[in-house]
Order: structure tokens, then sequence, then C-alpha cells
């Protein structure tokens, strides 16, 4: 059985598109939540989300490339929505970081994996299509969609909107012949994607595995969904500040839901042995992984249940409590509720000593993305040596009896554990420490 470790990682968020913007940002309590540009909002009781502004697919924001790799992706965007070049982008920073060049890897042996939500396609996709089918009173006359709309509409588009063409892409560009897989079970594909990556390499199928994951909340069709579907923060739920920074509160009193984020992360994982042997930087060593399922017909505290689940399989390859442990945190009344039990669940006696941090009071829920950003976090926090503080919590939820972190002065400990839940109860936990030689 292979120890596994981390020696690469890229991001694309809200707070910035390196690992030093991101942790700078958090460390200072800055917000990435803003109004939103772009974004038709007259319909909404908000106007704010976590937008990654800094990201607009220029090819020098996939980081530095060798120039046939920087011309096929300057080709591949045009297939390309902006979930999927936000992962592309996150998985290229993160091989550069890693200093795992073409003649450092063997391409059979390498690997990807990416988390990824359901992608919605842009309605502007069907436009043309749709006005060519307009009769003479402005009425769309299905019968004539083969011959006028059809023709109209780009053959290959649903090659933008597939949720497996992140890993595909990544695997092209680069050469890359090992195991390839994409898990899409919404905020839960972070934690997810890394686990069975982690496993992969522990069977020994693969030395090496390129593991992203890529998520939006943010655009017109996927706002709309989730102003209709999910609990949000809102003017009325009573949000005052009119740039939407205090909207994200987790487990804080007045909490009154979650805000709409996006962004993407990436980490190379490696076999120890394969990483040592090429002098490769360890960030971190995965210990341990759990995930679990359970539906509301189940019991009324299905995330409860489902989170403690998973932590607990996470932990046990820790082997005791960790350094601390980064929250969901979504910022929805029910949501922090369950969650605050289910970790109490799972850590025991220890849940009044192990911190806890909540990166989404930041910058957001970024969707399928979002998991793997707080654990390119956790890591950061763990080089740093310190957390950073939870944002907007005034008044900790009497409900939500959690150590949590409100200053930047906590010490971060050896060690973390990371969990994210869908809104259906599925959720995943991933355990990282820093490296110790045996």
């Amino acid at each position: 059985m292979q120890r596994v470790v981390v020696t690469g990682m890229g991001v694309i968020s809200p707070l910035g598109n390196s690992l030093t913007e991101l942790w700078s940002g958090l460390a200072a309590g800055r917000s990435g939540i803003g109004p939103l540009q772009g974004i038709p909002t007259d319909s909404f009781d908000f106007s704010w989300g976590g937008q990654a502004r800094g990201f607009t697919g220029e090819i020098e924001q996939f980081g530095p490339l060798d120039k046939n790799v920087q011309r096929a992706i300057r080709k591949g965007q045009k297939l390309m929505c902006r979930e999927i070049e936000m992962g592309v982008a996150a998985a290229q920073l993160a091989l550069f970081d890693s200093g795992l060049s073409e003649s450092k890897r063997d391409p059979d042996r390498t690997g990807v994996l990416f988390g990824c939500d359901y992608i919605l396609t842009a309605p502007e996709e069907f436009a043309a299509g749709i006005k060519g089918c307009l009769d003479a009173e402005g009425e769309f006359s299905f019968p004539h969609w083969a011959e006028r709309g059809m023709p109209q509409v780009n053959p290959l588009w649903l090659l933008k909107y597939l949720p497996n063409m992140p890993a595909s892409h990544v695997a092209i560009y680069n050469d890359l012949r090992g195991p390839n897989n994409s898990v899409t079970i919404r905020e839960a594909s972070s934690c997810m994607a890394l686990a069975e990556a982690w496993m992969t390499i522990m069977r020994g199928h693969a030395d090496v595995m390129v593991v992203g994951a890529t998520g939006t909340k943010l655009n017109s069709l996927r706002t709309l969904h989730a102003s209709l579907q999910e609990s949000l923060a809102t003017r009325t739920g009573g949000v005052t500040s009119e740039d939407g920074t205090t909207a994200s509160r987790p487990f804080d009193k007045d909490r009154c839901g979650a805000v709409l984020g996006e962004g993407a992360g990436a980490l190379i994982l490696e076999s120890q042995e394969h990483a040592t042997r090429r002098g490769a930087r360890l960030w971190g060593e995965i210990r341990g992984a759990g995930s679990s399922a359970v539906g509301r017909r189940r019991t009324s505290e299905h995330l409860r249940l489902s989170i403690a689940n998973s932590l607990r399989s996470a932990l046990q390859g820790l082997g005791g409590p960790p350094g601390h442990c980064h929250a969901h945190g979504l910022s929805t009344v029910d949501g922090d509720l369950q969650e605050a039990a289910g970790i109490r669940d799972a850590l025991g006696s220890a849940a009044d000593q192990v911190p806890v941090v909540a990166a989404k009071s930041a910058f957001g829920n970024l969707g399928a993305g979002g998991g793997i950003v707080e654990v390119i976090v956790s890591l950061a926090a763990l080089e740093d040596g310190k957390l950073f503080p939870t944002q907007n919590v005034e008044q900790l939820d009497p409900a939500c009896r959690l150590n949590l972190v409100r200053d930047a002065s906590q010490p971060a400990g050896d060690s973390f554990v990371s969990v994210n839940y869908s809104p259906q109860g599925q959720s995943a936990a991933i355990a990282i420490s820093k490296w110790q030689a045996a």
C-alpha cells in the first residue's frame, strides 16, 4: 500500500488565482464577495456573489506552458464553458507548481480525476435556431426546428457542457494516459474525487493523479435555478450590506442563507516513493477519506448522520483528533445546525477543543469546486502554522456548539479534516496531515 502525498496546487477563486493571493486574502479577513457583474439581478432579492473576477480565460492565466500545449488549449477553449476553463486552468497551474514536467512522469502511470456538477447549457447556444423558427406572430414553431433551427446550432455545442470534459481536456493536453474519471455529486464532488484518486494510487494503479474540481452557481440560468431551489442570503432575510460582504455567516445566530460563487482547484497527488525519487516538495499526506449518503426519508437529520459518517471514516486514518476541521459552513439555518451536530458526533470528546474554520464566509458556495479550494486553504494553513478567521460571525449560534475560529492567532495543528455535503444528503470528507517520514 503506497503512501500518498500532495506535491502541487492550483486555484481559481474569488480571492485570486494563486495560493499566495488566496491565503493572504483569507488571513487578512478580506472578502471575495461583491456586486454581481454580467448577471441580471432585477428578479432576485440579492445582487452579490463570489465571482472569480480575476479569471478571464486569457491563456496566460493557465500558467507557464509549452508552446504546443498553449496552442492546444487555445484551440480547445472554443469547446469550453467557463466552468471547464477554470478547471483546466487550475490543473495546469497545479502541474507547474509541482514541477512534474513531462520528463519526470510516466504518461501511462499518470491519471486525471475531476469533480464537477452538472453543467447547464447557456440559452444563447440555441438563440439563433429558435429565432429562425418564429412564425409571423412571433411564436416558436417546433415543426420548423429540423429544417430551420438545428442548422443554426453549433454541432459541437454539447462538448462545452459535459461534466467529464475537464478530465478529458487535461489528459489530452498533457498526454496523461493513466486512470481517468469524473465525479458528479454536487458539493461533495471535491473530497470524493480526492478520495478516489488517493485509493487509485494506494492500489498501485497509478503513480500520479491530477485531481481537480470546478463549479459555478453564477450564470443567468444557474443563478435562477439556485434562487428557486436553495436557501440564499437575501435583503429581506436580513443582509444589510449592499455589496454582500457580510451575507455569508456560517454558524452565526443571524445567518439567513448561502451566497453563490464560482471557482476551481487542483492538487497533484503522488505516491511518496515517486515524489521522493524526483525530489518533489511534499505539502502533506492523505491519511483518510470517507463518504456517505443519507436521504430525508431515512431521518429528518439526514445531513447530520451523513456528515458524521464521512468524518468518522476519514478520521480513522489520523488515529486521533485533527489539528483543525474545515467545515462546509454553508450559512443556511438548518444546514449549519445539522453540520455542527454531525461534527460533534464525529469528534466526540474532542469537539470542544478542535478548531473549526469555514472559508465560505469569504467567498460563498463555489459548487463542486468549493471543497478542493477549501482543502487548498487548509494545506496553506498547515504550512503557515496558523488558521484564518471565519468572517461575519458576530454571535455564534448557541445551537452550533463548535470551537469556531474568528481570529488569525489560533494554531493550525499538524493535520486537518475537511467535509462537504450536498442538500440531498451526500457527503465526503478527506483527512490530510503534514508529511512525516516513518
